[in-house]
């Protein structure tokens, strides 16, 4: 099944993709609420069987499917990415010992997530914006404590990721030492549909989703890499993120970036602040995966920063 949620103009609905149409489900039903009561399959069932309305899907605007997840989680599986940031940066990309003991991830910001098609504003006071390449997998049942081998089988199905960076305010974040903040708060793009995983398994191969991901930046290729290439597999990041707490249906739990799949990996200057190819309002950026569609979206001017206090 394909859920998107959507809007025809006379208010947010959820409903099923079939075809070039959408079979939509009661006004007020949301995915959210779906997931939490575990009802995502008879409500499949109502909508391929009796439809609140039929629209075609190029008669909608498409939102988030998930509008507010329960929670967002960002991981970081895919180790060369990690490298690659280093060489840009100018550091030994040799990785500490740490990151093979346990996939990374932090806490993201659920009231930050846009559409598959919605403009995206520069971060207030940002002069180097950035996009990441991602796939978020969505918790459809409920666990604490999972087992790796199985973690995965509480995953309801995939959708896209953009993980949208300020990466001069990254830098600020990683000074204070306290965690991902205003680097990663301005927008997270999910869409353009939630993908269920009995759609994608035509794509596994030795156990593994091997997705054909790509980014492309106004027309132009940026990256192209597999979902398969991932070090740390979902099911070894749900276990670890259900360590000692549960994790809720409706939750988003990101892959962490495709290889080369955002500007940091690209940078070729000897600072971040020389390098030119930063995104700049105007901008169409594009993710697209095997089965799981393409968002585009455009870079806006970001609104005015307001000083916290006067200085001298």
């Amino acid at each position: 099944m394909k859920w998107v949620t959507y809007d025809a103009g006379d208010g947010v609905r959820t409903g099923l993709v079939d075809g070039e149409s959408v079979r939509g489900l009661a006004a007020g039903t949301t995915l959210e609420a779906l997931l939490a009561g575990g009802d995502l399959a008879e409500a499949g069932a109502d909508a391929r069987r009796a439809p609140a309305e039929i629209r075609g899907v190029d008669e909608v605007r498409l939102l988030a499917p998930l509008r507010r997840p329960q929670s967002v989680r960002d991981g970081l599986c895919f180790l060369e990415h990690l490298r690659n940031c280093y060489r840009a940066l100018g550091r030994d990309a040799t990785l500490d010992p740490v990151w093979s003991r346990n996939p990374a991830f932090y806490f993201a910001n659920r009231d930050a997530i846009v559409g598959p098609h919605d403009d995206v504003p520069v971060s207030p006071g940002s002069a180097m914006f950035d996009l990441e390449l991602e796939v978020g997998a969505v918790i459809g049942r409920g666990g604490r404590d999972l087992h790796p081998d199985r973690a995965e089988e509480h995953i309801v199905g995939y959708t896209l990721y953009n993980d949208w960076t300020a990466r001069d305010h990254q830098v600020t974040d990683m000074a204070q030492g306290i965690g991902m903040a205003k680097g990663k708060d301005g927008a997270i793009t999910l869409g353009p549909a939630l993908v269920t995983v009995d759609e994608l398994e035509c794509y596994r191969h030795d156990g593994r989703l091997a997705l054909d991901l790509s980014a492309t930046v106004n027309g132009r290729e940026l990256t192209r890499g597999t979902l398969d290439q991932m070090d740390w597999t979902f099911g070894e990041l749900l276990a670890y993120a259900s360590r000692g707490t549960d994790l809720l249906p409706g939750a988003v739990i990101g892959s962490g970036t495709v290889p080369r799949g955002c500007l940091l990996e690209h940078v070729d200057t000897p600072s971040l602040a020389d390098f030119t190819g930063w995104l700049q309002p105007g901008d169409v950026v594009s993710l697209r995966g095997d089965g799981l569609g393409e968002t585009r979206q455009t870079v806006t001017k970001g609104a005015d920063v307001i000083p916290l206090r006067t200085v001298g």
